[in-house]
């Protein structure tokens, strides 16, 4: 992929717009991989508590480990609507120079944010510190001046978005995106404001971590796989758009309102424990439906070119292909199954804050974003080279085969872990402040501690092959596709 950025050979509409995804996408794998290394880092300190105690702290390695999921995904979210915005629109993203003065803002914002939560690790809470250091609040610990930054740049990328819509060709794809990236922009603003009340800071707050993950971020990823069909599959675009159509109006509808399972416990009344449950158990529904469209568009367009005579060479982008594959068994999964374990308050009044959300985070992040994100990067690496087909390489069948293992033995480890929490933390010792230590030395949590990380480091090892693949499979299939175009055309001329 690295490559492929520098050669730049896109010759189509959207040259340029392809190219700043392309940026995006090479800042997105290098944060991908600091989110990995803080993993590996905080779960070797689940096992050995000592290790790099006092010079790179639990809570250091969790914060960057956490924000560097969210950026890098997001720095891809970007970066594939830039490139398929070209496609979608017919024409070239209004506003491209605007939109890489944004990437270079960021990306210097982001390396100064990192730098200093790495080196400035402890210090007193005073105003200068939200402004300048961290602002203290799980998951949005970037100091003010960078939540402004972060506005401004999703802001003019808005623009570029909207303003190429507005002049271009206006699928349905594209509308559900304008709409949703709307949402985008303005929910972030919730979280930054501050109040010294802790329950009304947790009810702003979920806006932007709930409504982000659990409402925008899945219609994006709806948008993203009947785009990502399309072109790697060429299914119908009137049966993509009505899926999505549905999706979005089931998302919506219980999304939203799902919120209410994060209301249980932090002072809101009880109204929500009954709004929570109820909409939160039909937020599988639609990942269901996501899962049944992949699957029928997938078998739907094979079928048709095995019975033309075709085989199989209807899948143009095989790495893609399974990406959005696993995208749909792992959103159902980690999203669906794993949220629906403990999102009934009869429940989550138990595994609330074990390993229980753990393990759901891990596998919901990975098989709902991750896995779609990765395929648009295989797309956009398609382009770059103008290539035809791209097939599956030795490289890109262990990246996806490790880091699919990996991420699923991690979720059961933790799984484990949570369970052993909620017997005897929560149920037998009643989950005081000596239950908590009681249940981190008991057997089957080290165990289940050491079984995560043992599959943190297979994760690793599929990402190794991941940015291997990403920088020479654009290459080696151009070179393989000219081969064979010689080869045919010494054949026509014999």
């Amino acid at each position: 992929m690295l490559t492929s950025i520098k050669t730049n050979q896109f010759n189509t509409v959207g040259s340029e717009s392809k190219k700043l995804a392309m940026m995006y996408f090479r800042v997105a794998i290098i944060l991908f991989g600091a989110q990995l290394l803080m993993g590996l880092i905080a779960a070797i300190q689940f096992v050995y508590p000592g290790f790099l105690f006092e010079f790179f702290d639990f809570s250091v390695a969790r914060m960057v480990h956490i924000n560097a999921l969210v950026v890098w995904m997001l720095y891809a979210m970007i970066g594939s609507v830039y490139l398929m915005l070209p496609d979608e629109t017919g024409i070239e993203t209004v506003g491209i120079g605007l939109g890489k003065l944004a990437f270079w803002v960021l990306t210097a914002a982001v390396a100064v944010v990192v730098l200093v939560y790495i080196f400035i690790q402890i210090g007193p809470g005073k105003e200068s510190t939200i402004w300048l250091i961290n602002e203290g609040r799980e998951y949005l610990e970037a100091p003010r001046w960078a939540d402004i930054g972060i506005v401004v740049a999703v802001l003019i990328f808005y623009y570029n978005v909207f303003a190429t819509y507005m002049k271009g060709r206006k699928t349905g794809i594209m509308t559900v995106l304008v709409a949703d990236l709307m949402a985008l922009a303005g929910l972030y603003l919730a979280g930054m404001f501050f109040t010294d009340n802790i329950s009304m800071d947790q009810f702003w707050w979920w806006w932007v971590i709930h409504l982000w993950v659990e409402a925008t971020w899945e219609v994006f990823v709806g948008a993203l796989a009947a785009y990502g069909l399309i072109r790697v599959i060429n299914a119908k675009r009137e049966i993509v758009e009505m899926w999505l159509w549905i999706e979005v109006l089931m998302l919506f509808g219980s999304g939203i309102l799902g919120l209410g399972h994060h209301y249980f416990w932090i002072g809101t009344p009880e109204y929500w424990w009954e709004i929570g449950a109820l909409f939160s158990a039909l937020e599988p529904v639609p990942l269901v439906a996501m899962f049944v469209h992949v699957l029928y568009d997938w078998g739907r367009e094979t079928g048709a070119a095995e019975a033309s005579g075709k085989g199989h060479a209807v899948v143009k982008n095989e790495p893609a292909m399974a990406w959005i594959a696993v995208n749909a068994f792992g959103n159902f999964l980690g999203a669906g199954i794993w949220g629906f374990f403990h999102t009934l308050p009869q429940v989550n009044i138990y595994t609330h804050g074990t390993q229980f959300t753990a393990a759901h985070g891990h596998l919901a992040f990975f098989g709902a974003y991750a896995t779609i994100l990765i395929g648009m990067m295989y797309i956009g690496i398609q382009d770059a080279y103008g290539i035809k087909r791209l097939r599956a390489t030795f490289k890109s069948k262990m990246a996806i085969f490790l880091i699919t293992f990996g991420v699923l033995g991690m979720t059961v480890a933790l799984t484990i872990a949570g369970y052993e929490q909620v017997l005897v933390e929560r149920a037998e010792l009643g989950a005081g402040w000596n239950a908590f230590f009681v249940a981190q030395d008991l057997p089957w949590y080290v165990q289940a501690q050491v079984w995560r990380l043992i599959m943190g480091v297979v994760t690793f090892i599929g990402f190794v092959y991941l940015v291997w693949d990403l920088m020479t499979i654009g290459k080696v299939a151009k070179e393989m596709e000219e081969t064979e175009t010689r080869e045919k055309a010494v054949v026509a001329t014999a």
